[in-house]
């Protein structure tokens, strides 16, 4: 487990796999090969009233770690994480009376894995209830676990590929933990990011 980083692609009005053949042919022609598909996806829970002050669970599955579920729970100003087993899963149903699923925000990023050398990239049609609302691009950089040591090489091979798309400056998240060692779990506090912003944002529809 390397440094990642996410970004979004801008769309411009296309489908999503009209995107993901366009980033396909860019990455494949930098010598990248496919290495099957990933998933990442995320549900969130909130308290029912009668629990007092409110909370938001956020649920995640990546494919990286399919024996791992992330969660994270908003209590105010904190964010608490954890990585557990399978069986939060099923805590989370047994809880059902005290934390429902919020309605339309079913998020998921899937797609195509490439590797290339020592970066690993991922293609992601995202979609929130089934619409479909943008691209996401991952870029893990596996030699490296300290953000600020990578961070210029990443941008420079993100830019390779993305052209303006390319970010300039580190995700949020990160930008306060560039000297710290890297986990997975901060993969998915960038996920859970991009996913609120996608939950937000009107998207264009689910289109073929």
């Amino acid at each position: 487990m390397g440094v990642t980083i996410l970004t979004q692609f801008n769309t411009e009005n296309r489908s999503g796999p009209q995107n993901i053949e366009i980033l396909s042919k860019r990455i494949l022609a930098l010598g990248a090969t496919q290495q099957g598909q990933f998933l990442v996806d995320c549900e969130t829970y909130t308290s029912v009233p009668q629990l007092g002050h409110q909370r938001t669970v956020h649920v995640l599955h990546n494919s990286e770690q399919p024996a791992t579920v992330f969660s994270l729970l908003e209590t105010g100003a904190k964010t608490i994480p954890l990585a557990t087993d399978g069986l939060f899963d099923l805590l989370m149903m047994k809880m059902s009376h005290f934390y429902t699923s919020k309605k339309q925000t079913k998020s998921e990023s899937k797609g195509p894995r490439y590797e290339i050398g020592d970066f690993c990239v991922k293609l992601g049609t995202v979609t929130v209830s089934s619409n479909f609302k943008g691209v996401l691009v991952e870029v893990e950089y596996r030699p490296c676990v300290v953000p600020a040591m990578c961070w210029d090489l990443l941008k420079e091979f993100l830019q390779g590929f993305l052209g303006l798309s390319g970010p300039t400056t580190p995700p949020t998240y990160l930008q306060n933990r560039m000297q710290e060692n890297y986990s997975p779990i901060d993969t998915i506090h960038q996920y859970l990011e991009h996913f609120t912003m996608f939950r937000k944002s009107p998207g264009i529809g689910m289109r073929p």
